[in-house]
C-alpha cells in the first residue's frame, strides 16, 4: 500500500517527475564524471610505481614523483644498497621529461623511461605489437598508440629525434598514458642515458629487491643508515607523494572533487524542490490520511517511499548514461574508470540526496491539520 501510494503520487504529474529525474542523472553524471577522472587520473600517476618490481624506492631528496626524480643518484648509492644484508638485487630506472621532435617538424615533451627488462625491475605492458627484443635493437624505442597524433607517428618504423639522437619506433604499448599528457617512451637503459645526455651509471632511481622472508622495514632502516644523500620510501610511500604532487599540489584533484560536490549540491537542491511541490500539491490528501487515523509515520513513509523510487529509477538512468561516457573515453588520454565500489557509492549517495530532499516534504506534512479536510 505504501508504494502503491508513493508511485501513484510520483506519477501523477509527469513533468515534476522529469525535472526530478533531469535532477538526479545531472547529479549522478557529473559525480560520476568527475570521480571517474579522479580515479583515472590516479590510477595514471601510479601505475609505473604500481606495476614496478621492487619492495623499496631509493630517490633524490628533490624526487616529486615518478616523472619528476630531482638530482640523479650516482652508483655509490647502488653499492651501498647492494650490500646491505636482505637486499637481493637493486635495479637501476633513468626516467626524464624529454623534447621530442618530430620528423614532418615541430615538437612536443615526453617522458623517457630508460630501464632493463630482463633485470625485471619495470618493463612495458601491453605491447601489442613489438617486443622487449625489438626495443633493444638500435636507436629502438616504444610508443603508445593513444598518442599517435601528438608524436606525430603513424605506427612501426616511424623515426624522431630525441636530444641529438634519432629514434625509430620498434614497439607499440595500448593504453598506457601519462596524467600530465606527456607519452611515456620505454628504451633500454644505456640508451635512455646517452638520449639524455646523462653521464656515466648514474640513475633517477634504484628499486631495491629483497630477499624472501625480509622485513622491509628493517632494510629500510639500515638503508637510511648508508645513504646520506637519498632518501627509501616504500613503494606505497612513493605511490601517496606522487598521488600528492600531481593531484593536490597541482589542484588538479581538489578541482575533480570539487566539482562532485556541486553535483550533489544541485541534485539534491532539485529533488528537495521537487518533492516539495509534490507534497504541497497532495496536501489534502495527506490530510484525509490524517483524519482517517493514518500514523504519521506511516505518511512519512509514503514520502520517502516517493523519493526512494526518484533515486532508484534517477541512479538507474544516470549509471547507464555514465558508462556510455565511460565507454567512449576509454582510447582517450584521459580515460575515466568506474569500479563496482564507485558505482554502489553512487547507489547510496544518490539515496541519501533523495533522503536528505525528503526531509523538507516531511517538515510540511508534520504541519498538517486534519480538519482541514473538512474545509474542502
Amino acid at each position: 500500500m505504501i508504494l502503491t501510494l508513493a508511485f501513484r503520487n510520483l506519477f501523477h504529474d509527469r513533468i515534476r517527475l522529469a525535472v526530478t529525474l533531469v535532477g538526479i542523472l545531472f547529479s549522478i553524471v557529473l559525480v560520476a564524471i568527475q570521480l571517474g577522472m579522479y580515479l583515472g587520473s590516479s590510477r595514471m600517476i601510479t601505475d609505473m610505481i604500481e606495476r614496478s618490481n621492487g619492495e623499496l624506492w631509493i630517490t633524490a631528496f628533490d624526487a616529486k614523483s615518478f616523472e619528476e626524480g630531482g638530482i640523479l643518484l650516482t652508483s655509490r648509492e647502488r653499492h651501498q644498497a647492494l650490500a646491505t644484508p636482505g637486499v637481493q638485487a637493486v635495479v637501476p630506472l633513468v626516467v626524464s621529461f624529454a623534447e621530442w621532435r618530430k620528423a614532418e617538424g615541430g615538437s612536443t615533451r615526453v617522458v623517457v623511461v630508460g630501464t632493463d627488462a630482463e633485470d625485471g625491475g619495470l618493463a612495458p605492458w601491453s605491447l601489442v605489437d613489438g617486443t622487449w627484443q625489438d626495443i633493444k635493437s638500435p636507436d629502438a624505442v616504444s610508443a603508445d598508440d593513444t598518442y599517435f597524433r601528438e608524436l606525430g607517428i603513424d605506427g612501426i618504423g616511424d623515426t624522431a629525434q630525441i636530444g641529438t639522437g634519432r629514434v625509430k619506433v620498434k614497439a607499440l604499448t595500448h593504453r598506457i598514458r601519462s596524467f600530465t599528457q606527456s607519452p611515456y617512451v620505454f628504451t633500454p637503459l644505456q640508451r635512455a642515458r646517452n638520449l639524455l645526455g646523462v653521464d656515466g651509471d648514474r640513475a633517477s632511481f634504484y628499486l631495491v629487491q629483497l630477499v624472501p622472508g625480509t622485513d622491509v622495514e628493517v632494510v629500510r632502516q639500515e638503508l637510511l643508515k648508508r645513504l646520506d644523500g637519498a632518501e627509501v620510501l616504500t613503494k606505497e610511500e612513493f605511490h601517496e607523494r606522487s598521488l600528492s604532487q600531481w593531484l593536490f599540489r597541482t589542484g588538479a584533484g581538489l578541482a575533480l572533487i570539487g566539482g562532485a560536490l556541486l553535483g550533489i549540491l544541485v541534485g539534491t537542491v532539485i529533488v528537495a524542490q521537487t518533492l516539495y511541490s509534490s507534497t504541497k500539491d497532495h496536501l489534502n490528501e495527506f490530510a484525509t490520511l490524517r483524519a482517517l487515523g493514518s500514523s504519521s509515520g506511516y505518511i512519512y513513509k509514503v514520502i520517502l517511499a516517493q523519493a526512494g523510487l526518484s533515486a532508484v529509477i534517477g541512479y538507474v538512468l544516470g549509471i547507464l548514461i555514465s558508462l556510455g561516457i565511460l565507454y567512449i573515453s576509454r582510447n582517450t588520454p584521459l580515460p575515466l574508470v568506474m569500479t563496482p565500489g564507485l558505482a554502489v557509492a553512487l547507489l547510496g549517495l544518490t539515496l541519501f540526496m533523495s533522503g536528505v530532499s525528503a526531509i523538507s516534504a516531511i517538515m510540511k506534512v508534520t504541519r498538517i491539520d486534519p480538519a482541514t479536510v473538512f474545509s474542502r
